[in-house]
This record gives structure tokens, sequence and C-alpha cells, in this order.
């Protein structure tokens, strides 16, 4: 009896061990992203921030992606080949790339999704990122039709890219969620409805499910992905709020597995009550800078931009508000794009006290400050705590030389919209992440023909020439060479003014794995685990 006793116990403890062992397998792996803001929208022909690419990066994939080190890898397409000039890409598509549907993805999504991001009809902001695609700009522009487009579909799994010119970057640009493919049919069926749970069908890792404005996004692991199986979590919340101290206390609290942006004065505090594993700190080729706005005075002359941007202290704001995280610049392109060096304004290496008297000079020159009349400037800038530092920092430094200054705060969405739209301000609050390594994707912000991105409206007959003529230069020294007189004529006229190169900031529980640092700042969930 004894020993029946012990065989029935010893049976009920193995079976009550694996129904336990069987739920721990089978529960749902969930990871709560705080996203750092709240999308304008899903759809990658209207894209253009962070806190979208890192929502539509996870939902669609294109031709190429980046790995957790910030390398280009395959992603739907699993080969490439190159001709010999450089001008003809033939990717390989992955025989087992479906949609979210189980449709296969084929060459002719990505034909179709090119062309319909370049069709001037859709006014798709980001359209100049494909540029580069034989006759792509031509039909964008009304000057061409999509007949000449250099995009074919050899067959249903091999896609044909012809280029103007040879393009070193054009795979960093696959990545990009210009091009990033579309579903045709879910397009016609739902129209822009079609970024809406239930009616989105997408080629990434994740489906979307919810999407609740001012609150969450949430996404569901993807079984027709080509990788599911390679997929450790089956769940993403992306939490949209822009309010730092809350989602700091969220991560603390364990609601946050991942935070993208803290306070960045409290990178010290933080390190040693969180500790340094948790601490995600990273270069990025980015930089954060003021734009004024060139249309209406006093901001059309050169003296007022050039004294405004002398009077930044920029050593300040990189150690008072960054604690270092982000350093000074001088230039509008960040150091780290092989073969450039990027071109400084000439005063850098002034101390702080004469430009700031050469500030109240250029000033007094252009009939403002003491004995002239009162120069009165507004700073707009993303809801932020670090922005509203710096925005807060800087009215400082400006009334310093005898400017009243005002602020005000839109969220990003908002923000960025409006600077898009075209709205008129005076001083803006803005910040370029690289889409591609090369200083191209800085400097093509400021041409004239760049009605979305070029937030100031500058225009310079010279800086255009300079650009146009770097678009046609095929020796790679020369053509940064050209690109360099273009950044040093921009530095000469300050229609922007920057003041830090970027780092990430990133809050990571220890238990999620497979986060690294890399300097394109881009976190795929498909490559996390939580321990």
């Amino acid at each position: 009896m004894t020993l029946s006793l012990h065989r029935g116990l010893a049976a009920a403890l193995l079976s009550a061990t694996l129904l336990v062992s069987v739920s721990a397998a089978s529960a749902e792996t969930t990871i709560r992203r705080g996203n750092g803001g709240e999308p304008q929208t899903l759809d990658q022909a209207h894209i253009s921030i962070d806190v979208e690419g890192f929502v539509v990066r996870d939902l669609f994939e294109g031709l190429t992606i980046y790995d957790p080190t910030g390398k280009v890898v395959p992603g739907t397409a699993e080969s490439w080949t190159v001709s010999d000039d450089g001008t003809v890409y033939t990717f390989k598509i992955r025989e087992n790339a479906k949609w979210s549907n189980g449709d296969p993805v084929t060459a002719d999504d990505f034909v179709y999704s090119w062309t319909r991001l370049l069709n001037p009809d859709e006014a798709a902001e980001y359209a100049f990122m494909l540029h580069p695609v034989k006759g792509a700009k031509a039909y964008n522009t009304k000057t061409g039709d999509v007949a000449g487009v250099g995009l074919k579909a050899i067959d249903a799994k091999t896609l044909e890219v012809t280029l103007e010119r040879p393009t070193p970057y054009f795979l960093q640009l696959a990545t990009h969620y210009t091009a990033i493919p579309v579903h045709k049919g879910n397009i016609e069926q739902f129209g822009k409805d079609f970024t809406k749970p239930g009616n989105m069908i997408s080629n990434g890792a994740y489906v979307l499910t919810g999407f609740v404005a001012g609150g969450e996004i949430t996404a569901a692991k993807n079984p027709n992905y080509w990788d599911a199986a390679n997929v450790k979590i089956d769940k993403v919340v992306y939490t949209l709020t822009e309010d730092m101290p809350a989602t700091q206390r969220m991560f603390e609290a364990g609601e946050l597995d991942v935070v993208y942006q803290f306070q960045a004065d409290q990178l010290d505090f933080l390190t040693e009550k969180l500790g340094a594993d948790q601490i995600k700190v990273a270069p990025n080729l980015a930089t954060y800078y003021y734009v004024f706005d060139n249309r209406t005075p006093p901001f059309d002359d050169v003296r007022v931009r050039t004294a405004l941007s002398m009077a930044v202290d920029r050593d300040f704001l990189s150690e008072k508000i960054f604690t270092n995280s982000y350093l000074p610049s001088y230039a509008f392109v960040p150091p780290g794009m092989e073969g450039y060096t990027p071109v400084p304004v000439e005063w850098s290496s002034m101390d702080q006290l004469d430009r700031e008297d050469k500030a109240k000079e250029l000033l007094k020159e252009a009939g403002y400050g003491e004995g002239g009349k009162p120069l009165k400037i507004d700073i707009r800038y993303n809801t932020s705590e670090n922005h509203k530092k710096v925005a807060t920092a800087v009215a400082d430094m400006w009334k310093a030389i005898g400017v009243e200054v005002t602020m005000q705060n839109l969220d990003v969405k908002s923000h960025y919209a409006y600077l898009q739209e075209g709205g008129i301000f005076q001083v803006a609050r803005a910040g370029w992440a690289a889409d591609y390594a090369d200083p191209e994707n800085f400097l093509s912000l400021l041409t004239s023909e760049n009605a979305t991105f070029n937030y100031g409206h500058w225009k310079n007959a010279d800086y255009d020439a300079l650009m146009k003529q770097s678009y046609a230069e095929t020796d790679p020294a020369k053509r940064m060479e050209v690109l360099q007189k273009a950044e040093a004529l921009m530095a000469k006229e300050q229609p922007v003014s920057p003041f830090l190169n970027n780092g990430s900031l990133w809050l990571v529980n220890r238990k999620v794995k497979g986060f690294e640092n890399n300097a394109v700042n881009e976190h795929l969930t498909k490559y996390l685990s939580i321990e």
C-alpha cells in the first residue's frame, strides 16, 4: 500500500510537471516597445520618420534589410547580381516569400509598389529616394511616363532594376520605406484604408492587429512569413506616447521591455539606477538641427541666420542636456561616411564668447538689436523632454544677444506634417538620420526641388547646380569633392543650423536578447527574443 501511494504520487507529480511544461511552451511571448511617438500613417508611400519606420519595418519587408549590427543582408530577395557597369541589379525573390494572406510575393509586387510611389498623383513625400532608378525622376516629375521606368519582372520571382547611373548605396536604399512592397489587391480593395487592422496584408514578420490612436499599436506573428520558424516573439505592442518620464517609469515597473528615447540628462542617473547593461547608447549617422524659414524676413537675411547659429553653444547642449551622448556639430553631414569629410562652418574654431560678440555685430548690421528693431523669434519643436530642454537653452542663448524668444510644441506627427506641408514658421527643430551612408542623402534635402524636406524653402541656384553636377560625376573621389563644395556653400549661407550629431538612446530590459547598437538605429523585432 505504501509503495502504491508513492507510485501514485510520483505519477501525479509527473503529470503536473508535464502540464506546466506544455503550458510554458505554448504561452504567447509578447514584447512591449515604447515607440517614441505615434505614426502619421503606415502607408509606405507617405511615412517619413523613425517612429513610423519602427512599426512598418516589422510589418513589411523589402528586397534587403538591416541585420542587428546594421549590415545590409538579404530580405525578401535571397540573392542578387550586379552588372559590370553597376547599373543593372537583378534580384531573385525567395520562393517561399508570401503575403500574410498566403499569396506569393512576386517581382510584379515590387514593380507595382515602386511605380505607385513614383506616380505624381500619389504625391509621395519620399519619392525622390527612388530617383536613381532609370526614368523614375522623369515619371515622378511629369516629364516622362511609367513605361520609361527601369523596373521589369523577368518572371514571377526575378526583378530587374536598371539605374540611371552607378549608385553605390543602392542596396542600402532597397532597405528603405520607399522600397517596401504593398499588396496590389489590398490597395485596390480598400484604397487608403488598407492600413487599418483587419484590412492590411503585409509580407513581413508581423501582421497588424490593432491601432488605437494615442494609445498603442499591436501586431501578431505572421505565420506565412518566409522566416517565421526563427521569429521568437509572438506579439508586439508599440506604446505610442512621447512622454519620456512616463515611459521611463513604465520601463522601471516592467510594463515596457524596450523604450526608444529617454531624458538624456538623466543618463548617469539611469545607468546607476538600472544598470549599464539596460542602457543602450550608440552614435548615429544623424544630425540634430534647427531650420530657418527662409521665405520671410528676417530669416531671408544670411546675417541673421548666421548670427543665430553662432550664438548657440553646442558644447553646452552636448554636455548638459545629452550627457555627451550627442556630440557638438558644425557641419550638416555627420562624420562616418566613407570617402567623405564633412565641411564645418568657417567660425567653428572661434571661442563661444567671441561668437556671441560677432553675432551681435551681424544682427546690428541687419538692423536688429541695440539701436535697431527688436527681433522676436518663435521656436517650434516636437514634444519631447530633450527637445524642450534644447529649445529652452537655445532661447537663453539668443536672449543673450538681444533676441526675444517664445516657444511652442506639437506632437511628433503633427510637427513634421506641418513642416512637410509647407506651413509658415520662424525657427523649427528638425533631425535627419541617414537612409543610406552617403552625404547626398543629407545634402539633397536642401535642393530647391525638394519641396517636402527642404522645410525652410531655401533656394540657391549655385547649390542646385553643384548637386546636379554630383549626380553626373561617375568618378567617386571627384563626386565627393563636388558634394563638399555644395556643403561649403550651404555652411556659408546657413539655411539650417546644425547643432549635434545624434546618438540613439534606448532602454532595453536585460531579458530582451538580440538587441545590438548600430549606426542606422534599426532594431527589427524579428531578431529579438525574451529570455
